[in-house]
């Protein structure tokens, strides 16, 4: 069932994402942080690492979280009816100011997502690598934005993406 080599994020990661497989037709799971862990033989503040680490804007969800004793986490999964949304989060989530290693975890997450391929992924990266040598990370983010803006031109219109 389990391999003993997973550590325990990866485990309770699976478990949640196995949660959302089950509920296809639904965007939110809802959970008790304290049942949660005990399943699992933690602490609670091993299910909130979890929840900050995999399951945060970038990867595509939103965490609402009431503590107490009928507390109780909600995963909303993004979705994204139209380009425009997508081209928008994906904006918010560069902002102003990026660095080449976040840059790269964000393109990770996009391939994951099935925002870009890994061939897409890749050409970027190398792009951006080449590039930031000598720029700020304000200059980082906007070469990111130009180059995911005309990856996306089939489907994005270019008025989402912010040039600053």
């Amino acid at each position: 069932m389990q391999d003993y080599s997973d550590n325990l994020s990866q485990v309770i990661e699976r478990y949640i994402l196995g949660l959302f497989q089950n509920e296809e037709d639904e965007n939110f799971i809802s959970l008790r942080r304290k049942e949660l862990a005990e399943m699992f033989g933690c602490v609670p503040s091993q299910i909130n690492y979890v929840l900050r680490s995999r399951f945060g804007p970038e990867r595509g969800y939103l965490i609402e979280s009431r503590r107490g004793e009928y507390g109780y986490i909600k995963i909303l999964r993004i979705t994204y009816d139209e380009p425009k949304e997508k081209s928008k989060h994906i904006n918010d989530i560069i902002g102003d100011e990026i660095s080449l290693h976040d840059a790269c975890r964000l393109l990770e997450v996009l391939k994951e997502r099935s925002f870009i391929t890994d061939r897409e992924r890749l050409l970027i990266e190398i792009a951006l690598r080449n590039e930031s040598s000598n720029k700020t990370p304000r200059k980082t983010a906007r070469l990111f934005k130009r180059l995911l803006k005309s990856l996306m031109s089939s489907e994005i219109s270019e008025e989402n993406f912010i040039d600053n």
